[in-house]
């Protein structure tokens, strides 16, 4: 985790006066393959707050996002609107701005509503790995092409026995810095930056040698994730036409919560 001297989470929201926000990364929000640009987690954190606030009576369920450019470092805006109102389905979108108002992504959210709990409801219970039978180790990308401080640096990382930051189909325990350095998070928003690194938890080369980006990100939650400490199961299916996937199972200490899902560019250097 990063140290004192370093910013308390991956984003500062400042308010304007006419009660727009304008979102400003702070250094531990940079990617791993452009110092001027974002690991794009945080800034969904930052896309499902905004989903949240448009449909506050309903759980957000799913949060799709279409990353048109790279999310700049220098700051951008939200706007949420409602696609479709409703008392148990609700959608929204999303638009991610530069700060020339220029559009970077296209997010697409579903809300539905949450019922008191019903006990007649069957369910699948499955035992969870305790994060105690993890050991500590460093993230799976130990160094960024660009060599400055980023991602990397605000999180903290632990593998379940077998595994560790190599090559192939991967299970990672991920703790973050927070999504804001200034505003609270819920479990939706913290959980997105694991769920946007499945392609490196999973990945089939190194960054030296191939880039391996995602163009969007799909995350489907059927419960709201609890605590600090999340886990990605993360496989990547790599095609030699250059197009892949990144598919990752998510989970909090007491057992699953959803799935992530991304589109991968791959490029050999």
């Amino acid at each position: 985790m990063p140290s004192s001297d370093k910013p308390a989470g991956f984003i500062e929201i400042e308010i304007q006066p006419d009660g727009t926000e304008i979102l400003h990364p702070t250094s531990l929000c940079r990617g791993p393959w452009d110092a001027d640009s974002c690991h794009a987690g945080p800034p969904n954190g930052a896309i499902a707050r905004a989903a949240e606030q448009a449909l506050p009576g309903l759980r957000l369920v799913r949060l799709t996002t279409e990353i048109m450019k790279p999310i700049p470092m220098a700051g951008f805006t939200l706007t949420a609107t409602v696609t479709k109102p409703g008392r148990t389905v609700a959608t929204s979108r999303i638009e991610l701005r530069d700060l020339d108002e220029e559009l970077i992504a296209v997010s697409h959210s579903a809300h539905l509503a949450s019922r008191t709990r019903q006990p007649d409801i069957p369910t699948i219970s499955i035992d969870p790995i305790p994060l105690e039978a993890s050991t500590p180790g460093p993230f799976v990308l130990d160094a960024s092409r660009h060599g400055s401080v980023g991602f990397i640096d605000g999180v903290e990382t632990r593998y379940p026995d077998g595994h560790d930051n190599s090559t192939g189909p991967t299970s990672i325990w991920l703790r973050t810095v927070p999504i804001f350095t200034n505003a609270p998070a819920s479990g939706f928003q913290q959980i997105c930056p694991l769920a946007d690194c499945g392609n490196a938890i999973s990945r089939n080369g190194e960054p030296l040698d191939f880039g391996f980006m995602n163009t969007d990100l799909s995350i489907h939650l059927h419960r709201e994730p609890i605590g600090e400490w999340f886990r990605s199961e993360a496989t990547s299916y790599w095609s030699p036409d250059g197009i892949g996937m990144a598919d990752a199972l998510l989970y909090d200490e007491q057992g699953p919560v959803g799935r992530a899902v991304q589109s991968l560019v791959i490029s050999p250097m």
